[in-house]
């Protein structure tokens, strides 16, 4: 019997069970499916485009901050995870280790990469000597592997790709100063390519990358108020520098360590997408990270002249560096519209016999549009880059919109509780470790980070009575 093809395109909506809405969308937009592994999955075409999209966009302007590629091994010798002590205790329980290969016991076990400070680390040790040699700023595209209990797609997987950029500099300064551009990096991609507005800031003591002396942190709010860290950068200090003994001479000939960092973005941003700006309808994509930008509907497409149109308008959209996608597949015109609404095109464009005769089409944006409108067909491509523009400005306005009403400053721990349930909560905290464990349990908020934006403030902690310890408010939240 053959499936019916109109069926199962909803999805439950977001007020009913955020969890299961994305779930299901993930697997019904075709972005991704679950593979034979545990934890793991397959990202499908629509969801790679997605992914190659921004990671042109990261690429691009790597390299124009004077980064290079480079490649290196998925498999890892544990020693190497041992020399830096909080390194492996922090990565252990995530560890996928190799112990047997060519039919024997291997004489060290192999750790299937987690991440790539060590092997990189003893490889930069190698290649530098001198001064001259720095910086030495790299960046490798790969996957990696952390062993999940709980995972979901793009959120948490066994296995997922990221990018990953580690530097090496001549002081801390200049490493510092690196740290903070690359955030600068991603705060700007995250804004102005996939149209979310994120918080900045450091990460207290409890949620640094094991091994680090600082991590900072990019959050951007989810549309049922949790938080996402969608991508972060380390300051590493000299750890690692001593453990794999990166060291150069310096202009006065004496042996000093390099000052490291490093820095990543994975496809669970592409998550961070879904969920910032997704709706009871399915997907809604930001124009700029959007597989097709303008789906062109063809109604009545069996007729010749309708489908010439159709492609003489996408054609002229590709010209103008326009994704442009033209849909002939053997379904009603219904079902195609709720296929691109669920799948999040930004725009759609409606054309059949009678606009052809008008010389008009039928343009619908897919949210915050102004309804269907009917627009002279010789005009329509030439207009629709700047449509674009606007409709990523309006998705950048909504979900700051939507942040900003559910973040509030609070001093009282009742008023705590109630605001984490709903969004962002800034307060005072005094850093210790064990706090941080107590609002988790009693509220499963964590410090998300601590914007540098904020004004200096002090006081007593929201949950004990010792004093504050940054100087300024932390933003807590529930979090993914």
């Amino acid at each position: 019997m053959a499936k019916d093809r109109h069926a199962g395109l909803g999805v439950p909506p977001q007020a009913e069970d955020f969890s299961a809405w994305y779930n299901e969308l993930v697997v019904k937009a075709e972005l991704a499916d679950r593979a034979p592994i545990r934890g793991a999955m397959v990202i499908r075409p629509y969801g790679y485009r997605i992914w190659e999209l921004l990671q042109a966009e990261l690429d691009r302007r790597f390299k124009d901050t004077g980064h290079l590629n480079a490649y290196f091994p998925l498999l890892i010798p544990m020693s190497y995870l041992q020399r830096e002590a909080e390194h492996v205790e922090g990565f252990s329980p995530e560890l996928a280790v190799v112990t047997h290969a060519g039919g024997k016991e291997l004489e060290e076990p192999l750790v299937v990469r987690p991440t790539s400070e060590t092997v990189i680390g003893d490889m930069m040790s190698r290649w530098i000597s001198s001064y001259r040699d720095l910086p030495m700023l790299l960046n490798q595209w790969a996957n990696v592997v952390r062993w999940e209990l709980r995972p979901r797609l793009f959120l948490r997987t066994t296995e997922f790709l990221w990018q990953e950029g580690h530097t090496a500099h001549a002081d801390e300064d200049d490493a510092r100063a690196e740290t903070l551009r690359m955030l600068g990096v991603y705060a700007e991609v995250a804004r102005d390519v996939a149209a979310m507005p994120v918080i900045e800031g450091e990460k207290t003591a409890g949620e640094r990358f094991p091994g680090a002396v600082a991590t900072y942190t990019i959050e951007a709010m989810m549309r049922d108020g949790r938080a996402l860290q969608s991508g972060t950068s380390h300051y590493l200090g000299t750890n690692f520098a001593k453990g794999f003994d990166i060291t150069f001479q310096d202009a006065d000939g004496q042996l000093q360590y390099c000052h490291t960092t490093s820095w990543g973005v994975s496809t669970r941003m592409i998550g961070a997408v879904i969920m910032a700006h997704g709706d009871d309808a399915g997907l809604v994509l930001p124009p700029r990270l959007a597989p097709h930008q303008v789906v062109i509907v063809p109604i009545g497409h069996k007729e010749a002249d309708v489908r010439a149109a159709a492609h003489r308008l996408a054609d002229e959209c590709r010209r103008l560096g326009v994704r442009a996608h033209v849909d002939e597949r053997d379904a009603s015109p219904g079902f195609k519209f709720n296929d691109w609404e669920l799948k999040g095109v930004p725009l759609r464009v409606e054309l059949g016999p009678r606009d052809l005769a008008t010389g008009t089409a039928v343009l619908v944006q897919r949210v915050e549009g102004e309804g269907k409108e009917n627009v002279t067909l010789s005009e329509l491509a030439a207009a629709i880059p700047a449509r674009l523009d606007r409709y990523h400005d309006q998705l950048i306005a909504r979900a700051s919109r939507f942040r900003d009403e559910r973040r509030a400053k609070v001093d009282e721990w009742s008023e705590f509780v109630r605001q984490v349930a709903i969004g962002f909560a800034d307060a005072l905290h005094c850093g210790r470790p064990d706090c941080e464990d107590d609002i988790k349990a009693e509220t499963t908020a964590t410090p998300r980070c601590i914007p540098p934006d904020l004004p200096d403030e002090n006081g007593m902690c929201i949950r004990c009575d010792q004093p504050s310890a940054y100087g300024r408010r932390v933003v807590f939240g529930r979090a993914y």
